[in-house]
């Protein structure tokens, strides 16, 4: 006999009807590398031969001691077995499972007692009925918060895989009995909160005997259990002031937590009479599954795996008449409580798992059918009544030559598996050529209609045999096309048929649509001299828009400047007299000119009521410079000398040529290049206002009189003489600007130029930004799609800082698919719905910034309102097609939200392919011009939308996925960032991803 020592470790068994299994449970523990044991062992009222068994085993090992109870439930025993062990460490340990021989031994270090209390846990198997091994099951990480958050959710640890104290245990209580399964879970959920430390130890030691009739395979007491600990695991984090915000946290709310176990005790129990509605009864508030699709699909596969006992994803293949009818009742349940199109999602991703494990097999799962074709023997393929979606794997030879994903319309004929081999496989190396009369007569027509194309390549020269090939391919395709087996029914007959129907419908067609609008400015032709230039910029009447309220208020503070009694001024670089007119009143005498005899003319015909005004032509850069002046004014054209050297000669004449104790004022703007570290105009001059009055200021005899300073320009007045401490107005500019002045405006501190940044950095990312409303005001509910106009400013602000431009959705097209590195630093502005605050309160912001953007305009609400969001308030108006228009003509960019806002997954093939065609229809007659773009309805995307909308005409979409574009993306599924109106402005850098700049 065995004698027991004071032991190190307590296993708590308990045993219901155990007689079979309690032998090889024990037998593994006296199998133990560390013999320093006990088991406590406690038959919970079997009422077989358990009681005989333990007691037979017990005489010959007194590390085990038998204990007796009537029956109380598997919790009840533990709490028996936990007051009668004499061990520091327990152990639970089921009378149906065993452990490996090395478990006391690597588990029992990690878990000695320790303060705070630590618990070690390891990898398990389950064991198949017939002995079969399933694939190990390890735990993930759960040091820290991670324990708190994981437990909160599900079991993250079978219940024999744990060493932990028995004074935390006593301390917390033990396990609550009124649990039927689940009493684990809650004990480890308890467990977290109470502050304990959980260690892994990556090994497999523990196994799980799999058998029917067991409580955990009973998906009622499951589901309700699980309703139990997510409840009170709720509880606890609110007590505990953990937060369960954002997307960083991991926190599962408790209603997917539930969903979760649902799920899995449905897909495990796979009984043709599980009631799922019953099911789902106990679940409180069934969730929204939108965005876990995934997660779902792999609780799913896992319950399904468990069920069936099956080691691989494919194996499941082989028993889906077994799972599939309670599988669709769960995607039925999922899908009344989501977002439409989710329960189609977890079906594309689930048969994307069972067709990547087996691409051999065949399949339909719902709406989806997955077919296998070998392309040396290709048969008639019928299509599934319910299948809308296809999936398509060709091999040769046994070896995979490609595949499609997209939409399922018909039969699949020779000829129609042909064509998304040629066409969408990009494998026509791969198929046969039939050596028939049948064929080599197709061929022959085929090259007879190619003829033109043969007798071009004679008679041109160079790349020929290039072209051959190209020729010869493009014959062989139709060649094969045309003699392959098809029919009416098949694919490709059925979408023709709808393609057609859908050609009647249509709107009348724009015919010879305008070229879209080119951002390019105008190119003129090279000037031969600087008058030549400045003639051409006078071309039109007030070229700069010296008339401005901006201008205006420039010209009152400058007047403000003038010392009384000055008889003799000069007004250089006058334009057209505009200040001219109002310098006269002001002095005895003035001279006024310019280098432009056009101005000098318009400058005339303004002032001819002004008998102390002379005008005339001058170049003052290369001519003398009128001397003896009592003033001397020149604003607005120092920037344009071509560098320091000539603007100090430039200087020099002006100071030589005023007299002592006379004047000189001049008026420009702060300039980026010369002042990086302050608001300023980007105009690409070699420097601005601060240059040019540390230059003046070192001539001699000048000296700084008065300044007054605006944030976008500073007037400064020089004396010739002495002058004591300068004076300094800080005062404001006029306003509001006008767009062709704002545009050029960067606000805030230093950032880079958009010039320097496209000379010196290229990307392969382009980050697009997606809007809703910018408005202050509207339902609180939607406060997240709603930007308020100056947050939405200074967001502007910021990406101009940063030297970012923008690109419309077409840009971005043809950048992505050159492949090649992107110059600079784009961003595409998105504006979803086509809200009337985009004209009134966006578009200004946009344009004062020199931005473009792209709107996606739901075309059957043009003119109405967002009657989509009327369950959260009232809806907030669109704008009507006048508008749109208008927009357009500004060079704003519109693309379509389909028609009625439907969630694209939510609607059948025909009608998705309508609301696309129409829709872009519907654009293209009002604008004029081609619409290639669409953003997708809540980002509502699946296997079937890219090909429909490519079938409508579309060259690229977006979706509503969080990441930058790159050259990998579906050009149908391109990402993009929602620009969230309830975050903080300073939230605005880390999206784009510049993370602590400074936005203001």
């Amino acid at each position: 006999m065995v004698i027991a020592a004071t032991p190190d470790i307590s296993f708590l068994i308990p045993a219901y009807n155990a007689a079979d299994t309690l032998a090889e449970c024990l037998a593994s523990l006296q199998q133990q590398t560390r013999s320093n044991w006990q088991a406590v062992v406690v038959d919970d009222g079997s009422t077989d031969d358990t009681w005989e068994v333990l007691e037979a085993i017990a005489r010959t090992d007194s590390r085990i001691l038998p204990a007796r109870q009537p029956n109380a439930g598997a919790a009840a025993a533990r709490n028996h077995a936990a007051r009668l062990a004499a061990a520091p460490l327990l152990c639970m340990l089921d009378a149906d499972d065993w452990l490996d021989p090395t478990f006391i031994e690597s588990m029992q270090p990690v878990a000695e007692d320790a303060s705070p209390p630590v618990l070690a846990f390891c990898a398990y198997r389950r064991v198949a009925p017939d002995g079969r091994m399933m694939p190990m099951e390890q735990a993930p990480i759960l040091a820290g918060d991670a324990a708190k958050r994981e437990f909160s959710s599900f079991c993250a640890l079978a219940i024999h895989t744990v060493v932990f104290s028995k004074s935390l245990f006593e301390r917390l209580g033990g396990m609550d009995e009124t649990l039927q399964t689940g009493e684990e879970w809650d004990l480890w959920l308890r467990m977290a909160f109470a502050g304990a430390e959980f260690r892994r130890v990556d090994k497999c030691l523990a196994f799980y005997r799999m058998k029917a009739g067991s409580l955990s395979g009973d998906p009622f007491k499951l589901v309700r259990d699980a309703v139990a600990v997510t409840t009170k695991a709720e509880a606890l984090r609110m007590q505990h002031g953990l937060s369960a915000e954002g997307s960083q946290t991991g926190w599962m709310t408790p209603g997917l937590s539930q969903l979760r176990m649902l799920s899995w005790a449905i897909s495990a129990r796979l009984s043709p009479t599980t009631d799922v509605a019953a099911l789902a009864a106990l679940v409180p508030e069934i969730p929204d599954a939108a965005g876990n699709e995934s997660f779902l699909v792999d609780v799913i596969m896992h319950g399904l795996r468990t069920g069936l006992l099956t080691n691989q994803p494919g194996d499941l293949l082989d028993a889906l008449d077994k799972w599939q009818p309670a599988f669709l009742s769960l995607i039925r349940l999922i899908e009344q409580h989501s977002f439409p199109g989710t329960g189609r999602k977890i079906i594309e991703i689930a048969c994307w798992q069972l067709s990547a494990a087996n691409p051999l097999r065949s399949f339909t799962l719902g709406n989806i059918q997955v077919v296998s074709v070998e392309l040396g023997a290709l048969f008639r393929i019928s299509k599934a009544g319910q299948a809308d979606t296809l999936i398509m794997h060709a091999f040769s030879g046994g070896q995979h030559v490609g595949s499609f994903v997209g939409p399922f319309w018909g039969d699949l004929s020779i000829r129609a598996q042909i064509r998304l081999i040629m066409h969408e496989m990009q494998a026509e190396e791969h198929l046969q050529t039939p050596p028939t009369l049948v064929y080599i007569s197709s061929w022959t027509r085929e090259a007879l209609r190619g003829y033109r194309a043969f007798g071009g390549l004679i008679i041109r020269n160079g790349q020929r045999r290039g072209r051959l090939e190209r020729i010869l391919v493009r014959i062989g395709r139709n060649a094969l096309l045309a003699t392959a087996p098809n029919d009416r029914q098949d694919n490709d007959a059925r979408l023709s048929q709808i393609l057609r129907d859908f050609e009647h419908r249509l709107a009348p067609r724009f015919r010879n649509s305008p070229e879209p609008r080119s951002e390019k400015r105008k190119q003129t032709a090279p000037t031969q001299s600087e008058e030549e230039y400045w003639e051409h910029m006078f071309e039109r009447p007030d070229p700069w828009n010296y008339i401005s309220v901006y201008e205006q208020v420039k010209y009152a503070q400058t007047l403000s400047l003038i010392p009384e009694g000055i008889e003799r001024a000069l007004e250089l670089a006058c334009a057209e007299g505009i200040f001219t007119e109002k310098l006269a009143p002001k002095v005895g005498r003035l001279t006024a000119t310019d280098i432009s005899q056009r101005a000098i003319d318009r400058a005339i015909k303004r002032c001819r009521d002004h008998g102390n005004v002379e005008l005339r032509v001058l170049d003052f850069v290369k001519s003398d410079v009128p001397p003896e002046q009592d003033l001397v004014i020149c604003s607005e054209v120092l920037y344009y000398m071509k560098d320091e050297e000539m603007l100090a000669a430039v200087c020099r004449k002006m100071a030589a040529a005023v007299k002592p104790d006379g004047y000189l004022i001049t008026a420009h703007a702060h300039i980026r290049q010369d002042e990086p570290s302050r608001t300023g105009f980007d105009w690409g001059h070699p420097f601005g206002v601060e240059t040019i009055k540390r230059v003046f200021a070192a001539q001699a005899g000048l000296a700084l009189e008065e300044t007054i300073d605006t944030e976008l320009y500073a007037i400064h007045r020089f004396r010739k003489g002495a002058v004591a401490d300068p004076a300094l107005r800080i005062e404001a500019h006029g306003a509001p600007l006008d767009t062709d002045v704002a545009k050029h405006i960067i606000c805030g501190p230093a950032g880079i130029g958009r010039e320097a940044a496209w000379k010196t950095e290229v990307t392969t990312s382009v980050p697009i930004l997606m809007y809703h409303r910018i408005a202050e005001d509207g339902p609180a509910a939607l406060r997240r799609f709603r930007t308020p106009p100056e947050i939405f400013r200074k967001q502007m602000q910021f990406l101009r800082r940063q030297g970012y431009y923008s690109v419309t959705a077409q840009n971005l097209a043809n950048l992505l698919r050159s492949g090649k590195p992107i110059q600079g630093r784009p961003v595409m502005l998105s504006f979803d719905d086509a809200y009337l605050d985009f004209q009134t309160n966006a578009y200004p912001i946009l344009a004062e910034n020199d931005f473009s953007a792209d709107v996606f305009v739901v075309t059957d609400k043009v003119g109405g309102r967002s009657d989509w969001d009327s369950a959260h308030g009232e809806p907030a108006p669109l704008m009507s097609w006048s508008h749109i228009q208008e927009l357009h003509q500004k060079g704003i960019s519109f693309g379509s939200h389909l028609a009625s806002h439907t969630p694209a997954s939510a609607m059948d093939n025909e009608a998705l392919l309508a609301e696309a065609i129409l829709s872009r229809d519907a654009l293209q007659s009002r604008l004029g011009a081609p619409v290639e773009s669409i953003a997708l309805p809540y980002g509502g995307t699946d296997f079937r939308v890219p090909g429909i909308l490519a079938l409508a005409g579309y060259s690229v979409g977006f979706t509503t996925r969080p990441a930058k574009a790159t050259f990998s993306d579906n050009f149908f599924a391109l990402p993009r960032f929602e620009v969230r109106g309830d975050r903080p402005l300073e939230a605005f850098p880390e999206l784009i991803g510049l993370p602590g700049a400074f936005i203001g």
